[in-house]
């Protein structure tokens, strides 16, 4: 009975935590979405903040941005981080701890610290911009930062550095748990590498690649350091993403806690659908 009250106890606390500190802030944020007017002064309006999303040019712009760096750049960052991790566990590589920990270090360093360098690489003068010049592949400064399409690449190129190295790290301790066997039957039969990639490797990490989908999905939804450190949304809401428009509802603009609320709880729906057909299609292929 002592074992069995010491476990209950030692469950009860994490149950207690996470009720306080998730599931009650959820809800409170979901009653709040039902809400507005002042922060001290809030009434119930139905679903006035949902319906206000219809004619929110703001959050149109907003969410067809995230939906682009979605759809743009997370295949980009899943097949990188296969090649990657292909190319690197490669045994009879020279130096390949070096290349795993170079490709890996960009997601540990700080949000802030690395936005600002990026801004300052793709500065008119800066490091890109004067080595295209210089190698003649252009004749003038890229607007990086002023112009809609080229800060949507920014942004792209800049998470798509950073998040990179992640997921590789999670496809090669996948790529080491396949038996070698099966690649050694497979060269008998006369497989190219190729085609071991694609038939052996990629079939075996399903359950790797689903993961690393899925949390690069959630990442790319809730986007907001690089936007804020690099363009700040410019120019004129081209590279605004949702997160952003949240965080300027709450503090930038007059204080509105109930869109707000509202906006983010979009974010939730979008992250769980895509979930879930993100593991349908993964279900079936099977």
């Amino acid at each position: 009975m002592k074992k069995k009250s010491r476990g209950t106890a030692f469950v009860a606390i994490p149950v207690i935590m996470i009720t306080t500190l998730v599931f009650i802030p959820m809800l409170s944020a979901l009653i709040t979405s039902f809400k507005t007017g002042t922060p001290t002064n809030m009434h119930f309006t139905g679903i006035s903040n949902y319906t206000r999303m219809l004619t929110d040019t703001t959050f149109k712009k907003a969410l067809f941005n995230t939906t682009l760096y979605l759809i743009v750049q997370v295949p980009i960052m899943i097949f990188l981080g296969l090649i990657f991790a292909q190319i690197l566990n490669d045994k009879k590589l020279k130096f390949r701890g070096f290349f795993r920990t170079a490709l890996f270090l960009p997601c540990i360093t700080s949000l802030v610290s690395y936005s600002l360098i990026m801004k300052s690489l793709f500065s008119p003068t800066g490091f890109v911009n004067n080595t295209l010049i210089s190698l003649n592949v252009i004749e003038q400064a890229i607007p990086w930062l002023t112009h809609p399409v080229w800060a949507k690449l920014l942004i792209i190129i800049s998470i798509t550095w950073r998040w990179t190295g992640y997921n590789m790290i999670f496809y090669i301790s996948g790529m080491q748990n396949i038996d070698p066997e099966i690649y050694e039957a497979s060269e008998i039969d006369g497989a190219s590498k190729f085609n071991q990639f694609f038939n052996i490797t990629i079939p075996n990490l399903k359950p790797i690649i689903l993961f690393t989908t899925i949390t690069s999905t959630i990442g790319t939804l809730q986007l907001f350091d690089e936007v804020q450190n690099i363009t700040k949304g410019g120019p004129a809401n081209a590279t605004t993403t949702l997160s952003q428009y949240i965080y300027n509802l709450s503090y930038k603009f007059t204080p509105n806690f109930g869109y707000a609320a509202a906006v983010s709880f979009i974010i939730v729906f979008l992250i769980v659908v895509l979930s879930i057909i993100q593991k349908a299609l993964v279900r079936e292929e099977a």
